[in-house]
C-alpha cells in the first residue's frame, strides 16, 4: 500500500451501536467507559454521533475480554495495543500453566458484624422484636438515640472503638422540608460519613427531595415487618453502592407562585379579552411540577443520573423565564396590584 494513502483500518465507520453490538457489551457501558477512561479517538460525524474505525473496534473489543477475565477497567484503559495483547499472553499462559503452580487461594475472612444505628425508640422497637427473621442479615442494632445529635455523640464514641455503624436509619414520621438541614446541623459527621435510610409515615415532595439528593434512602412505612426488612437488606453490606444523582444540583429558586395562585390567576384572564395569562399560568405549572419530578426520579445508571439533572436545570432556567413573562403580563394588564 501507498504510504501516502490512509490506512483504511482507522477510517471512521461504525456507530456507537454497532459497535456495542460486535463487542457484545450495552451501548451506555460504552459510553460511560468513553467519557471517563477516553479509550478511543472516536470521531464525530456531522449529527454529533461518534464513529468507530475498525482499529478502535478491535481495541473495544480486546479490552472488553479482559475486562471479563478479572482486569480492572481503569489499569486497561491507558495501555496501547501491544500492552493488552501482552496482558492477554500473560493471562493465556497464567491460565495453561500447572494448576499445582498457583499458590493456594486464601481462606475467605469472617464477615465483619453489620451495623445499624437507629434514631427513633419505636423503629429499634419493631426491628428488635424480628430481628430473628429470615433475609434478615442478623445485624447489630445499636441504639436507640433520641435524635440526630444523640447519635452523633454516641457514634463519635463508638468510632473510636471501631464499632461505628455502616448504616444509620431514621424513625421521622412527619418528613417536613427542614429534616434534612436538621441531620445535617445536629449530626455533621455523620451527614459525611454514613449511609442513611429514612422511614417516614407522612412526607412532602419538598421533604423528601433534599435527602434524596444527598443520596439518602427513603421508605414509607411498612405495614408488614417483611417489607421493612427486605428494604434494609437492599440497603446491608453487600447491596451496591446507591447510584450518583443529581447531589450537585443546587436547591431550586423559590417559586414566586404556588398552584393556588395561578390557578386564581387564569380564573382572572377569563374575564378579560386577553388569555395569555391563563396560557401562561397553566405552563408555569407544568413546569413546577416537572421540575419537582426531575429532582426526585429515581435513576438507574449514571447516564440516567446525569440526564435527570440536566432536565431539573433545564426546567428551573425555564420556569424562572415564564415567571418573569407572567410578571409583565400581570402588571400590563392590572390583574394584581404591584405584579
Amino acid at each position: 500500500m501507498d504510504s501516502s494513502e490512509p490506512d483504511p483500518s482507522r477510517r471512521p465507520q461504525y456507530r456507537s451501536g454497532a459497535v456495542a453490538r460486535m463487542v457484545r457489551m450495552p451501548v451506555t457501558t460504552l459510553r460511560v467507559w468513553e467519557r471517563r477512561y477516553r479509550l478511543t479517538q472516536a470521531a464525530l460525524s456531522p449529527s454529533g454521533q461518534r464513529l468507530y474505525s475498525a482499529a478502535d473496534v478491535q481495541r473495544l473489543a480486546l479490552i472488553k475480554q479482559l475486562t471479563d477475565l478479572g482486569h480492572a477497567i481503569g489499569q486497561l484503559a491507558g495501555l496501547d495495543m501491544a500492552a493488552l495483547l501482552a496482558v492477554q499472553a500473560t493471562h493465556a499462559q497464567a491460565v495453561a500453566g500447572s494448576p499445582a503452580a498457583l499458590p493456594p487461594a486464601p481462606a475467605p475472612a469472617s464477615p465483619a458484624p453489620w451495623r445499624v444505628g437507629v434514631v427513633g425508640e419505636a423503629l429499634f422497637r419493631r426491628l428488635a422484636r424480628d430481628a430473628d427473621l429470615p433475609d434478615s442479615g442478623q445485624p447489630r442494632l445499636l441504639g436507640p438515640w433520641a435524635d440526630p445529635a444523640e447519635a452523633e455523640a454516641a457514634c463519635a464514641a463508638l468510632r473510636a472503638r471501631g464499632e461505628a455503624p455502616g448504616l444509620l436509619l431514621w424513625h421521622c414520621p412527619s418528613l417536613q422540608p427542614e429534616a434534612w438541614a436538621r441531620w445535617q446541623a445536629e449530626a455533621p459527621t455523620l451527614s459525611s460519613q454514613a449511609r442513611l435510610g429514612v422511614v417516614y409515615s407522612f412526607a412532602s415532595a419538598a421533604g423528601r427531595a433534599p435527602l434524596l439528593a444527598a443520596g439518602a434512602s427513603l421508605l414509607h412505612e411498612p405495614a408488614e415487618d417483611v417489607a421493612l426488612w427486605r428494604w434494609l437488606g437492599t440497603l446491608g453490606p453487600t447491596a451496591p453502592p446507591p447510584l450518583p444523582g443529581p447531589a450537585a444540583l443546587p436547591p431550586a429558586p423559590p417559586r414566586r407562585w404556588d398552584d393556588a395562585a395561578l390557578v386564581a390567576l387564569a380564573g382572572l384572564s377569563t374575564t378579560m379579552a386577553c388569555e395569555c395569562p391563563r396560557h401562561i399560568a397553566g405552563l408555569l405549572r407544568q413546569l413546577m411540577h416537572f421540575e419537582a419530578y426531575s429532582r426526585e426520579c429515581a435513576h438507574r445508571s449514571p447516564d440516567d443520573a446525569a440526564l435527570h439533572a440536566h432536565l431539573a436545570e433545564v426546567s428551573t432556567r425555564c420556569r424562572l423565564a415564564f415567571e418573569e413573562a407572567l410578571a409583565r403580563v400581570i402588571a400590563h394588564e392590572g390583574l394584581l396590584p404591584g405584579g
